[in-house]
């Protein structure tokens, strides 16, 4: 059997590359050929086990587009019944929905009790740091638009959806809002773009590097305040900008436990605070409970994107990529024996978004 390059973790902070087997897709499913995979900030708390302990061996990569080279038995369309063939550009949501479990079919939400995030890297797999990837039955895939670079749609990789979820859990960007926003990553900055394009009036984000701050100005942020000034200087800041009420939303996108208690400080009267980034930063941090009652917050989380936000993100991607600099978020490139330098980079905060590139 034909054989394929993956990065895989065998165990905490232990990377291999191996030749792993190109399996046939199954029916209802696919198999492509990865033409990017996005390196997200939640790999490297998997790697380093901040995240918990995975089921080694695992390949690696939860955001990828790819190229079809093979669909399965009864597969003619996507999952929005657009019709696929072998060689169209496909995004995919890295979870397979069984829509036979109280979260698929009372809830209506993800995660799927019994779908599973990573499998075993010797069996079929459909982790992104590899040359191919296999979509499972079940597991949603979507035909890029015609026109849509894939770069463009990979810069933003699983964090455009992520922000997605959010407000649709926690109630969308309004006209007008001031809204803050704890890092400049690429959850950040999708945070910063769908504030932009809902028509906030303040888009105030925090930051320590100041790469980072600038590309939030550029794709959308009126205001940054540097991690170097002290947190009472960053609040007058904020509050000077917002008004004596505070932002309307305070969005955490920084994945630093201490980030937690600022954005509940920062958070203004009747406002929102949205934590998206602290999925894998496992641990606690004291606030005052009195100040959740006392301004009236509201205080919500989000993970595990749906398909319906993967479908959206990758729409809205394909059509502001000529209007902000989407594809060039990609700063860093590596090959996918190359993994390891890619999540230092991404530790040292060297990148702006890192991609695994099958091609080097």
């Amino acid at each position: 059997m034909a054989t394929g390059r993956a990065t895989v973790l065998v165990a905490p902070n232990r990377l291999e590359t191996w030749n792993v087997p190109i399996p046939e897709p199954e029916a209802g499913g696919a198999l492509v050929s990865v033409v990017v995979g996005g390196v997200c900030g939640s790999d490297l708390h998997i790697m380093t086990g901040e995240a918990g302990i995975m089921p080694f061996p695992i390949i690696l990569g939860h955001e990828g587009v790819g190229r079809i080279e093979k669909l399965g038995p009864g597969v003619s369309t996507d999952y929005a019944g657009i019709p696929v063939k072998v060689g169209d550009l496909v995004y995919w949501s890295p979870i397979a929905l069984c829509h036979r479990c109280h979260s698929c079919t009372v809830l209506e939400e993800t995660p799927c009790e019994n779908s599973q995030f990573f499998e075993h890297a010797e069996k079929p797999n459909w982790g992104s740091y590899a040359d191919y990837a296999w979509l499972p039955r079940g597991l949603a895939f979507f035909r890029l638009p015609d026109g849509a670079d894939p770069e463009a749609v990979a810069a933003l990789g699983c964090a455009l959806p992520t922000v997605l979820r959010g407000f649709d859990r926690c109630g969308p960007i309004r006209v007008n809002e001031t809204v803050v926003v704890q890092g400049a990553g690429p959850v950040g900055l999708s945070a910063v773009l769908v504030a932009a394009v809902a028509g906030a009036r303040e888009i105030i984000v925090i930051d320590g590097v100041d790469k980072k701050l600038e590309t939030a100005r550029q794709l959308g942020a009126t205001a940054t305040v540097s991690l170097a000034d002290s947190p009472e200087e960053r609040r007058r800041q904020i509050y000077d900008l917002c008004g004596h009420n505070g932002p309307n939303v305070v969005v955490e996108a920084a994945g630093y436990l201490p980030a937690f208690p600022e954005g509940v400080d920062l958070t203004g009267n009747h406002g929102r605070y949205i934590v998206l980034g602290l999925w894998g930063a496992i641990g606690t941090q004291p606030i005052s409970p009195r100040d959740l009652t006392t301004k009236n917050l509201t205080v919500g989380g989000a993970s595990f994107p749906k398909p319906k936000n993967y479908y959206g993100a990758m729409h809205l991607a394909a059509r502001l990529q000529d209007r902000f600099p989407l594809a060039a978020l990609i700063s860093h490139r590596f090959a996918i024996s190359d993994a390891d330098k890619a999540l230092d980079a991404v530790k040292k905060g060297e990148v702006i978004k890192a991609v695994i590139d099958p091609t080097l």
